[in-house]
């Protein structure tokens, strides 16, 4: 006996993991320093604050530079964060002074966005922070956090550091919907040609074989809505099959079953 299987359309989110997602938001970050036996003054201090991403495992790359302020060439006393970004001051309008007395703040402020304007894919980042307070006297510290559509609020304990603050509120969605091209594909199993009626404008179909490949392709030039399309597998192996129907914006995704 054969089994019946029922055709399932679902948004795009079947093999496009959501690692790709890109929510936007604004990370607040706040930093005070820990009092220093020194010669440099509050002015005359070094900080530096920036973005790192964690690409893989233990490796984390530089994103983008928040703050980096204090004597006229802050870089020849800040060195991680001169080998992280090879001095990139991208976006930062001042480098030259750093207002820091004590019970002060330094706040940094990063919109998700890497040093070229584009929006960074959601994953685990990190802010780090370096000061120097004298001659070979500094201090590092890294506060990870998750960029993505939830909500991070945190107050880390550091001894180099004081105030700490890290938020991260990422940009609500509005309520505008777009709804995904609709169609009804049948029969199901087919022996090879299977038909798709579409119930609204659509660009594009292809299909995917069970483990992701694409094995079909083919854009739509003239009009769709209540129009019907033939797309002919029964060259392929009898299996379990993927028909996504796009329009520019949207794709749904139907399951389908090829016995021959």
């Amino acid at each position: 006996m054969k089994k019946i299987y029922k055709s399932v359309g679902v948004a795009l989110l079947l093999f496009s993991a959501t690692i790709n997602a890109q929510t936007a938001g604004t990370l607040t970050f706040k930093v005070g320093e820990v009092a220093h036996s020194s010669t440099y003054s509050g002015t005359k201090r070094c900080l530096a604050v920036w973005i790192e991403q964690n690409t893989t495992g233990t490796t984390w790359a530089y994103t983008k530079s928040l703050i980096v302020k204090g004597k006229s060439t802050p870089s020849n006393h800040i060195p991680t964060w001169k080998a992280a970004s090879a001095s990139d001051v991208t976006g930062i309008t001042s480098t030259s002074t750093l207002s820091w007395s004590s019970g002060a703040l330094q706040t940094a402020t990063w919109d998700g966005k890497n040093v070229s304007g584009t929006l960074v894919a959601d994953g685990n980042y990190r802010v780090a922070v370096e000061e120097c307070w004298d001659h070979g006297g500094t201090a590092v510290a890294y506060f990870p956090f998750t960029k993505g559509a939830t909500a991070v609020s945190q107050t880390p304990t550091n001894a180099s550091f004081s105030g700490l603050n890290l938020a991260w509120a990422p940009t609500l969605a509005t309520e505008t919907f777009v709804k995904a091209p609709d169609a009804v594909v049948y029969p199901i199993p087919s022996k090879g040609i299977f038909n798709i009626d579409f119930k609204s404008d659509v660009k594009n179909i292809q299909v995917l074989d069970i483990t992701g490949k694409v094995v079909y392709n083919e854009e739509i030039k003239e009009a769709t809505t209540s129009a019907t399309k033939q797309v002919d597998l029964s060259s392929f192996n009898d299996g379990v099959y993927f028909i996504n129907v796009s329009d520019d914006t949207k794709t749904s995704t139907y399951k389908v079953v090829l016995e021959k």
